[in-house]
């Protein structure tokens, strides 16, 4: 079998565990808790495997830049899918005072001014911090979206060079491909099953859904 071959299997395999997540959530009703067990489930999978990435880059005298405290791409358009904006609204109005919720809000409103009549390259290319961005992390580090956690760099210059000249047509972020596909194939297939039961997930920018 091919690197190729065995690469297919693993999308297939991310796909059906996203899949069977969540039917589990279906055969509970799509009740909001059990929907909100499958999603963070799902998470916790994708995280176990970007976990073993970094142990074995290590291991490799490998390098995958990111940390805490590095928020380059913190500064441009995320999409994610509404269920996961839910989720995130939930932890927000479960973890966060009165006051920081409506900063946040408040900071989703002016990306949302920013950002919202930008279309193609001009608004994949535009930065402008997310609203959940404070002291240069997360501040929902727990529930952010699929797009976020699988997101990784192997060298943080790329990074910094698309931030400041997005532009560049020669030059993007050194991502990590292996995370990016199995975290889409993943959440593919939790999509795909809420479809076959009547539920069409939709997607937004995390700021159109904080808001």
């Amino acid at each position: 079998m091919t690197t190729n071959q065995q690469f297919e299997q693993l999308e297939k395999a991310f796909f059906h565990d996203g899949y069977q997540l969540a039917m589990k959530a279906v055969e509970a009703n799509l009740e909001q808790e059990a929907l909100h067990q499958s999603l963070q489930e799902m998470y916790a999978a994708i995280d176990g495997l970007i976990d073993s990435l970094f142990v074995y880059a290590q291991q490799q005298n490998q390098v995958i830049d990111c940390k805490k405290g590095c928020s380059w791409c913190c500064h441009q358009p995320v999409f994610a899918l509404d269920y996961e904006l839910d989720y995130l609204l939930a932890f927000m109005e479960k973890s966060f005072d009165d006051d920081t919720f409506s900063g946040v809000q408040e900071k989703a409103k002016q990306k949302q001014t920013k950002l919202g009549t930008l279309k193609g390259d001009e608004l994949m290319n535009a930065k402008y911090p997310c609203p959940l961005l404070k002291d240069n992390a997360c501040s929902a580090y727990e529930a952010r979206p699929m797009a976020c956690r699988i997101y990784l760099s192997s060298d943080v210059k790329s990074c910094v060079h698309f931030y400041n000249q997005p532009d560049d047509k020669n030059t993007y972020p050194a991502l990590l491909d292996m995370p990016m596909r199995l975290g889409r194939m993943m959440n593919e297939g939790f999509k795909s099953a809420l479809k076959t039961n009547g539920i069409e997930a939709k997607e937004f920018r995390i700021e159109e859904k904080l808001i």
